[in-house]
């Protein structure tokens, strides 16, 4: 190598450095493949994607064939920069080669190919899998034993590299920010039902019942005249029909069956006929996951349910188009419920707001993050600070909000004012 050209020396470096600049943008674009995409594209047959696929399938053998080789490569490069050195500026260029190599590595071999494969990694490591696939097999004798010795030492420090393999799961609020990050490429819309949907999980039947006091139904001990009534004014499809307590259900009419016997004279109207008609009660536990009474729903093919609590009392009602809004939102056009706004806006930032009214619903509606991990209601959240209910109007702190009572019964808090002082 000594009695070699100059020349020759020079373009052996330049060859040299361009090879570690390939192992060092290999290694990057492989690491920062997406592994959805990767996989998308494999299913596909891009021949690219598959050769990088199988390459990752033991990451410790690609980055032991890799580094082997950019290892190899950067030493043959010292030597030959060393009889470049030597040749050309004697004992002085031994002490200054180190540092315009370094230089040179840096720029040309390190930074700027793992730049551009970290921006483009398809585009780096599809080609680079045509010569690394061949290379391990070539090199599989000191990858083997590489491997043999860092996977022995991984093993003393309690990793086991063989189960170590490149998680393709995501954890549900990494998915959800893998949703809000990626918003441009799905519309505001649809972003919004996907990340409703995650959100399931979160919540349960408890949160988004109609309480038992609110139950609209038919209590068949009242006269027929009285319950015609009530089917004939009635905002909703289906009532439940009990007998003196919502504990004591019959079932489930359906106004389109109502039809059948709602006819002539309503003198000819009796309890059994709308008895007759009513199906049976489907029960539910009041903390049933959200996602989970969803398949329910569609296994007993049933589309209202009651909730009841761990001792069987029924504490409320869901219809699956309750459900169904957690995750499209509003689509219902019923009077009774747009005639009732829970949540008003007032001066100064404070919101009027019924007692009634879920925090679930006042942190969706407000962008707020009251406590719901405890009471249900905003009623239930006040009663749980204050411990009593109070007789008059009262302000308290909780938190980041300032309450003030505005209406007050002898059994719960029916209006207060709530206002978001400080995050």
């Amino acid at each position: 190598m000594n009695d070699a050209p100059l020349g020759l020396l020079f373009g052996i470096l330049a060859i040299l450095i361009l090879l570690s600049g390939f192992f060092s943008s290999s290694e990057t674009g492989m690491m920062s493949l997406n592994r959805y995409r990767l996989k998308h594209l494999t299913k596909t047959k891009n021949k690219g994607a598959v050769r990088a696929s199988k390459l990752l399938e033991r990451p410790d053998r690609l980055i032991g064939v890799i580094l082997i080789g950019n290892n190899l490569v950067n030493i043959f490069a010292t030597v030959v920069a060393t009889v470049i050195a030597t040749r050309m500026f004697g004992e002085i260029g031994l002490a200054v080669m180190p540092v315009i190599l370094t230089l040179v590595i840096l720029i040309f071999a390190e930074v700027t190919p793992k730049t551009i494969a970290a921006l483009h990694p398809e585009r780096v490591a599809f080609p680079a899998s045509l010569i690394l696939r061949p290379l391990l097999y070539i090199l599989y004798p000191a990858v083997w034993l590489v491997n043999i010795i860092s996977n022995g030492l991984a093993r003393i420090l309690g990793i086991d590299p063989s189960k170590a393999s490149i998680s393709e799961q995501l954890h549900p609020d990494e998915l959800r920010t893998a949703v809000d990050e990626h918003g441009d490429l799905i519309p505001d819309q649809h972003q919004g039902i996907l990340l409703n949907v995650l959100d399931l999980e979160k919540a349960t039947v408890e949160d988004i019942m109609v309480p038992r006091n609110e139950i609209l139904g038919l209590d068949i001990e009242r006269s027929p005249a009285e319950l015609l009534d009530i089917i004939r004014s009635s905002e909703y499809t289906r009532l439940p029909v009990y007998e003196g307590d919502i504990n004591n259900i019959r079932g489930f009419l359906h106004l389109r069956n109502a039809a059948r016997f709602i006819y002539g004279n309503d003198d000819n109207v009796t309890i059994e006929a709308i008895l007759r008609f009513t199906r049976d009660p489907y029960f539910i536990p009041e903390r049933t996951p959200l996602h989970t009474q969803l398949m329910n729903f569609q296994k007993e093919k049933r589309r209202i349910a009651l909730a009841v609590d761990e001792y069987g009392d029924i504490q409320g009602l869901v219809t699956m188009e309750d459900l169904l809004e957690e995750i499209v939102g509003d689509f219902t056009t019923n009077t009774a419920e747009d005639t009732n706004q829970e949540i008003s806006p007032l001066p100064d930032d404070w919101y009027l707001i019924d007692g009634s009214a879920t925090i679930r619903d006042i942190n969706r509606q407000l962008q707020w993050k009251l406590y719901a991990g405890g009471p249900k209601t905003l009623n239930g959240l006040i009663l749980e600070h204050l411990e009593s209910i109070p007789e008059g109007s009262l302000s308290f702190r909780v938190g980041a909000y300032q309450f003030e009572t505005v209406k007050c019964s002898d059994k719960v808090i029916e209006v207060a004012k709530v206002k978001l002082i400080g995050r």
